[in-house]
């Protein structure tokens, strides 16, 4: 193929790369497929991380709720039971007087909020009933039990402190009402704290739904282990009476959360958060992100929690990272759709140029290739016929230096043998001259030669191979046997006619690298300054005045021009004190 059909040929490729690229491909449309993928899931895992990291707030949110509402109760638990332990303390006992002194020491308002008092009921039988009377109106006159029931036995509230928002309840004997009466029995045969269902308090003015939470204690302190035992030793009951909305108000008032609150006792509705608070903050979400039901046991009741969030929630949870995310993800989508698109029309444009520069190109290329044919052959066909009368010449001087040489002065002896040493270069010059323009005309094979033979062969011919000793290695190669006989002649030359000696050592070491062959030529001669190697591969150049050194200044461009020819590598390694050293990269073909 000759190099105008390679030249026609990468057109051809050009051209069918750039139609290729005139369009879309599979490969844009799956960047932009995979882009979008990327985007929505992104957005997706973003949206699902914000949906969990909000539920894990509204559970915790709920498990806070329930807890302080648990807490609460056993807050007060404790304080009816540490009235249990004043009474045992007192003998048993206690009268009007020790009770309001212990329930102002309790400081309820402060410590208890949402309780609404603190009191003591009496278990009575029908025959203390009159003793019991005579007891506690010593000191209240107006002390009596209602309303009055057909039960066997009288449970009366006989204390309550604070009194002033509890004094209808003084004198009440809850045994009238069933689920009280059913509750302190509960509480009396259990030995532990019992809470009623849901009642209204008779010193409720509102009527809002509460209930009452029973504490036992017994005679002298007594502890009894079974139920018959309690109910014989049972002296009473500490209690506390609840407003379920002023309980919660204590409890979690509903300007500090953010979810909503609904309490059930079976099918009665304890309480429920209020929008039409004045200052409401938590304000009822039409749709609730999250919602949940929770069974609280609590003193033998069982309370259902209705949790949900509010508008408060909503707007503190509200995060826009993933509709970001979503709209960032789109808008880089189009983007490199967009960019895919301004790239293919660029391409489309750059078609008709590209055809253009293509024809512009191959007529180049076919005047270059004609001009460097021009070019070798002039420089073939002038060294060549230059030959002819530089031989001429030399004859003529020879003519006239054997007939005249007993005539002339020493001073044109001396012009006659200048003239003899540059008829002599220019024969060189014009030999190397041809043989450098012949590089590219011929093809060579690869072929088997002995490094050794080749080099010692060259030597012998340059007539130095007793002053010159050459270390090689005895191997065989496989590389073009005409242009490694050429560079290492010029090589060799080189070092023999530049050597500051004149004898001297040659050394060419060997190495198979994994692409190609690695040669090292070595000398012991007075060396090439770095700052002077690429003057030294230049063509004509010599280090040293012309009429002081043969040759025509051509030895290592010609073995560079060579070596790259075959797609090698020539260099001068740099750093040397002694010596110059070559090193020929030549690949495997």
């Amino acid at each position: 193929m000759t190099e105008i059909d390679q030249v026609d040929s990468i057109d051809q490729e050009q051209r069918i790369r750039l139609v290729r690229r005139g369009s879309l491909g599979w490969v844009h449309w799956l960047v932009v497929f995979l882009s979008l993928i990327l985007t929505f899931g992104a957005w997706y895992i973003s949206s699902e991380q914000a949906v969990q990291k909000n539920e894990e707030k509204f559970l915790r949110q709920v498990e806070q709720v329930i807890g302080l509402v648990e807490e609460r109760m056993h807050l007060y638990e404790n304080a009816l039971w540490s009235g249990v332990a004043f009474i045992d303390a007192n003998g048993g006992g206690t009268n009007y007087t020790q009770w309001l002194s212990y329930a102002n020491s309790l400081r309820i308002d402060q410590v208890y909020p949402g309780i609404n008092g603190i009191g003591v009921i009496y278990n009575v039988q029908p025959p203390e009933l009159t003793s019991y009377l005579s007891r506690e109106r010593v000191l209240r006159s107006d002390y009596k039990l209602h309303p009055e029931h057909k039960e066997n036995e009288y449970w009366p509230i006989t204390y309550i402190e604070p009194l002033s928002s509890n004094a209808r309840a003084v004198g009440l004997d809850v045994a009238y009402e069933n689920n009280r009466y059913t509750t302190i029995k509960k509480a009396r045969d259990s030995g532990i704290a019992q809470m009623t269902g849901p009642i209204t308090l008779v010193q409720d003015a509102q009527k809002t739904p509460g209930f009452l939470l029973y504490t036992p204690f017994y005679q002298a302190g007594d502890r009894p282990k079974t139920i018959e035992e309690r109910r014989a030793k049972i002296t009473g009951v500490t209690y506390a009476p609840f407003i379920m909305s002023k309980l919660m108000l204590g409890t979690l008032a509903s300007e500090s959360r953010q979810i909503r609150i609904r309490i059930s006792d079976e099918d009665t509705l304890l309480y429920a958060d209020n929008d039409q608070k004045d200052g409401m903050k938590n304000i009822r979400d039409s749709s609730p992100l999250f919602s949940k039901k929770v069974n609280v046991e609590l003193y033998g009741r069982t309370w259902l929690f209705g949790l949900e969030t509010s508008l408060s929630f909503r707007d503190s949870t509200s995060n826009n990272q993933p509709y970001w995310i979503l709209i960032g993800g789109l808008i880089i989508d189009s983007l490199l759709l967009g960019l895919f698109v301004f790239l293919t029309r660029a391409n489309r444009s750059a078609l008709a140029y590209a055809d253009q520069m293509t024809l512009a190109l191959k007529e180049k290329s076919k005047h270059l290739v004609k001009s460097n044919h021009d070019l070798e052959q002039f420089s073939y066909v002038a060294s060549h016929d230059l030959k002819a009368p530089l031989n001429s010449i030399n004859q003529v001087i020879s003519w006239i230096e054997e007939d005249c040489h007993h005539l002339l002065p020493e001073k044109s002896k001396e012009h006659i043998g200048m003239l003899k040493n540059r008829s002599q270069r220019m024969m060189k010059l014009l030999k190397d001259l041809l043989e450098y323009s012949q590089v590219r005309r011929f093809e060579y094979l690869n072929e088997p030669v002995s490094l050794q033979k080749m080099t010692l062969d060259i030597l012998f011919l340059h007539g130095a191979d007793k002053n010159f000793s050459c270390e090689v290695p005895d191997i065989e190669i496989k590389l073009p046997h005409t242009p490694l006989e050429i560079v290492l002649r010029n090589l060799i030359s080189n070092t023999i006619k530049h050597h500051d000696k004149k004898t001297g050592v040659i050394t060419i070491s060997y190495q198979e690298q994994e692409a190609g062959h690695l040669l090292r030529f070595e000398d012991d001669g007075p060396g090439i300054p770095d700052n002077l190697h690429h003057k030294a591969l230049e063509m004509f150049q010599t280090l040293k005045p012309r009429d002081k050194v043969e040759g025509s200044g051509m030895g290592l461009a010609m073995v560079k021009k060579i070596i790259e020819h075959h797609g090698g590598t020539f260099q001068i390694e740099t750093g040397r004190t002694v010596g110059t050293c070559c090193v020929i990269f030549w690949p495997f073909e």
